[in-house]
Formats: C-alpha cells, sequence, structure tokens
C-alpha cells in the first residue's frame, strides 16, 4: 500500500483529496502546516508541520517513512523575517521564496527541490476524477447563445492569457473582456466587474489552466462561495476547462446552481 504525505495548506481541498484517496485504499497522513485546521481531519492521521523549517519537515517526512507527497491548500508565502534559519531553510530562502517569481514557477521549483531530496509527489488526479469538471453541462440550466458568444471571445483572450503565470479566470459580457484575474481571486473579481456590466446578458465566468500548469500542486478549484458571488453579483454561470478544474462540494454547488437559474459547463481547450 502506497503511503502518502498530504501537505495540507489552509481551506478543505486537502481533506477533499484526502477523503477520496483513502477510500481507495490508500494510507494518507495529513501534514498540517496551520494546526488551526486540524479540527478538519478528526479521526484521520494528522500531524503538525512546521513550514518555516525545511529541516523540520524532512525530519517529520523520514520519522512518518513518506516518501510519497502531495501540496494542497493555500499557503502565505513566507518572508524573510517570517523564516526559522536552520542551514537547509536558509539555503531554500535563498535560491527559491525570495526571487520575484509568481506562483506557478514558484510552486514548480518548490516541486524540484523536494524531488532532489528523494520524494515523489503522487499523481493524485489520476484517482480523484470524481472532483473533477468532466461533464460537459454539470447543471440541467444550460448556457445562452450570448454565453456561448462569449466563449468564443474567451477561448481567443485565453491563447495569450495562459501563457502568464497570473490568475486562472476571465468575466466576459457582450463580448467584451471586463476582468482578468490577478492575484485578488476569483471572488474578488466577480465583485469588481460587476460595475462595467452592460446590459444585453448577464455575463459569463470561465476559469482555466494556465499553459504549464502543474496537474499536482497548482489546480484551478471552484468552491460554494464563488457560485453563490455567480448569483449575487447578477452573473449567467460558469465555464470550466474540461478535467482540469476542481469543485469543491460538486453535489452542493451543482444544487444550489440549478435552484438559481445558474449553468456550470466544462469545454475543452487547445
Amino acid at each position: 500500500m502506497t503511503k502518502i504525505g498530504i501537505i495540507a495548506g489552509d481551506g478543505n481541498l486537502p481533506l477533499y483529496i484526502g477523503k477520496s484517496l483513502l477510500s481507495k485504499n490508500f494510507d494518507v497522513t495529513f501534514l498540517s502546516v496551520n494546526n488551526k485546521n486540524n479540527k478538519f481531519y478528526n479521526n484521520h492521521h494528522v500531524v503538525d508541520l512546521d513550514i518555516l523549517s525545511v529541516k523540520k519537515i524532512f525530519k517529520i517526512l523520514d520519522s512518518n517513512k513518506i516518501k510519497h507527497i502531495i501540496f494542497a491548500g493555500s499557503i502565505k508565502r513566507p518572508g524573510i523575517k517570517d523564516l526559522g534559519f536552520d542551514l537547509p531553510t536558509f539555503l531554500l530562502a535563498k535560491s527559491l521564496l525570495l526571487e520575484k517569481k509568481g506562483d506557478n514557477n514558484l510552486l514548480m521549483s518548490l516541486k524540484k527541490y523536494f524531488e532532489t531530496k528523494g520524494y515523489i509527489f503522487f499523481n493524485w488526479t489520476k484517482y480523484c476524477k470524481e472532483l473533477f469538471s468532466t461533464e460537459i453541462n454539470l447543471t440541467k440550466i444550460k448556457p445562452s447563445n450570448n454565453a456561448i458568444l462569449n466563449l468564443k471571445k474567451a477561448k481567443l483572450i485565453y491563447q495569450i492569457y495562459k501563457k502568464l503565470d497570473v490568475g486562472q479566470a476571465m468575466i466576459i459580457q457582450n463580448q467584451l473582456v471586463l476582468g482578468l484575474e490577478a492575484i485578488e481571486g476569483t471572488d474578488e473579481l466577480l465583485k469588481r466587474c460587476e460595475e462595467y456590466k452592460r446590459k444585453d446578458d448577464n455575463g459569463v465566468l470561465f476559469k482555466f489552466s494556465k499553459q504549464n500548469q502543474s496537474n499536482l500542486i497548482d489546480i484551478p478549484l471552484i468552491g460554494l462561495d464563488t457560485i453563490k458571488n455567480l448569483k449575487k453579483y447578477n452573473y449567467e454561470g460558469i465555464f470550466l476547462q474540461k478535467n482540469k478544474c476542481l469543485i469543491l462540494d460538486k453535489k452542493k454547488i451543482i444544487d444550489y446552481a440549478s435552484k438559481n437559474n445558474l449553468f456550470i459547463s466544462s469545454v475543452e481547450l487547445n
């Protein structure tokens, strides 16, 4: 049986991944970087992890005989004043954390660093297909003709936007780009773009992956809050990149969207 350590940041994503793998008979340990989140892991094997000391991380992984790891959940990028300066942490900070890198490049660099130490990033996406947007229409409500026209525009913009290490979402209305996601996140993007909306259609949210984005450590996702904000700010619905976007609380999200006349659809992208 493969033993897996989930280095768990904030949010529910680590738990969803862990539960899915446990149901498939994997041996899962949650390595929590924020012990305030330990309430999520009741009845599961959880170990506190000091993310500010690489030396301690390696020690905990080795003592638990864990070689296969997963990064999941949000972790605040530490600054120089936050770091615990044992030698491995200092060297890592110098070579990686203090460089002006986007999130995707930073995560890829961290992945390579762990791999040089003999750890293997477990391809959990292969075993957790149920967490992704796999259906063309997740809701009975389907995109309008206006939404389809907005989708065509989004696909054109995506060919450029996917190459940038920035956000993973955009909003289009009347075939005009109202906003591209940056550091503020998807929910703030929905709020910001409401004031730019015009008449004729309600506008659509698109959630796509970046070019060369790792399918192991930086995956676009939506949760119930995002769907509630679609309703709050009067959008028509959301297009997700098929097989690339995680959907947390999938049943709750589909039920909420259907009750509130919102569509959720998946699309293939080149």
